[in-house]
């Protein structure tokens, strides 16, 4: 058997066969796979590499190793000696990342859609890499209004998705759909592209965009869509960040009518952040330490807002339009150097 992971990459594919140069997240990513991403020379932030592996290595790698009490039959991950960590999705594939998070072997399964296996594997698969590799990823949606970006934190099923193919249809572009990674730099804080896709329910995508066909299902057991977005729609280059908006709850606004957007405090916004962060999975003191203070500096440079409004499909206009206007209105008061003063529940 392999002793470590290192070993059995160099065994799948040694560097120079690795042909495929990709950008995503900020990251450069040399794949043996063809991906439906930019091809940049090279990232700004890390290097990944992602390669293809049988299914006789990976079950040598992983024989023997206890799957974590949270998995279920559709999630499998388990945490093995070497540091190293494999993850598995019923239909879709599975995955082993390098303890550094600087490798991961993958192979699809016969049926699943390269669409989807892509979807999982420059989403969670990733996650992991880029935790290991030292980034804390946030759970946002993000648009690009006016050349700056507005990110939408959010679980799954708060509309985060939805709220940007509003953004979409009214012609602003997505610079990523679930997986955030914010940089700051000397301009301020940076948002970073991910793969130009949205994932939207397929009744979700009949009534906001006008070509839902091309949506290749997400997995077999949903009708979640996978929709490809063209260069006028998505941004492929990193933008200053302008806003972080925390969804409410849709249990939280069953049958209100307001739309409200109201500045957090600073513990809030901090609450909100960690509460909204990238994977769970990997949960390490060190990992842990990192997280908190990325938050905490992220909350202190970007107060958190916190977004209110009914899950209703023809207020959503009326809901961009208060975003476009909040949005701008940051825009003025960052030129005259006015205060922002959080708002009053």
């Amino acid at each position: 058997m392999t002793d470590t992971l290192t070993d059995s990459l160099d065994v799948a594919a040694p560097p120079a066969q690795v042909p495929h140069r990709y950008c995503v997240y900020g990251i450069t990513v040399g794949s043996e796979l063809p991906l439906a991403l930019p091809e940049y020379a090279h990232g700004e932030l890390a290097m990944i590499e992602l390669r293809t592996a049988p299914e006789e290595l990976l079950a040598e790698l992983v024989a023997g190793v206890d799957f974590h009490p949270g998995s279920d039959s559709w999630y499998q991950y388990a945490f093995l000696t070497d540091g190293s960590t494999y993850v598995r999705w019923g239909g879709v594939g599975e995955f082993l990342v390098s303890s550094e998070g600087n490798r991961i072997l993958c192979r699809r399964f016969e049926e699943a859609s390269f669409e989807s296996f892509q979807v999982y594997m420059l989403g969670q698969a990733l996650s992991f890499a880029l935790v290991k590799s030292g980034f804390e990823p946030l759970h946002a949606t993000t648009v690009v209004v006016d050349g700056r970006a507005a990110a939408f934190l959010g679980d799954s099923g708060f509309g985060k998705s939805s709220l940007a193919a509003s953004f979409l249809q009214a012609g602003h572009r997505i610079l990523t759909d679930d997986l955030l990674i914010v940089q700051p730099s000397d301009a301020g804080l940076v948002a970073y592209p991910g793969p130009p896709r949205l994932k939207l329910f397929a009744e979700m995508a009949r009534r906001l965009l006008s070509d839902p066909a091309v949506g290749i299902p997400m997995n077999l057991g949903t009708d979640k869509l996978i929709l490809p977005l063209s260069p006028h729609q998505s941004c492929a280059v990193p933008v200053p960040l302008a806003a972080i908006y925390s969804l409410t709850p849709p249990s939280e606004v069953a049958g209100a009518h307001a739309i409200s957007i109201q500045v957090l405090s600073g513990r809030e916004s901090f609450l909100a952040l960690v509460k909204n962060t990238f994977n769970r999975r990997l949960v390490n003191s060190e990992r842990l330490q990192r997280q908190l203070t990325a938050m905490t500096q992220l909350a202190n440079l970007m107060p958190v807002k916190r977004l209110s409004y009914p899950r209703l499909l023809d207020r959503l206009s009326e809901v961009r339009t208060a975003i476009e206007s909040d949005l701008r209105g940051d825009a003025c008061e960052a030129m005259d150097g006015t205060a922002v003063e959080p708002a009053r529940s």
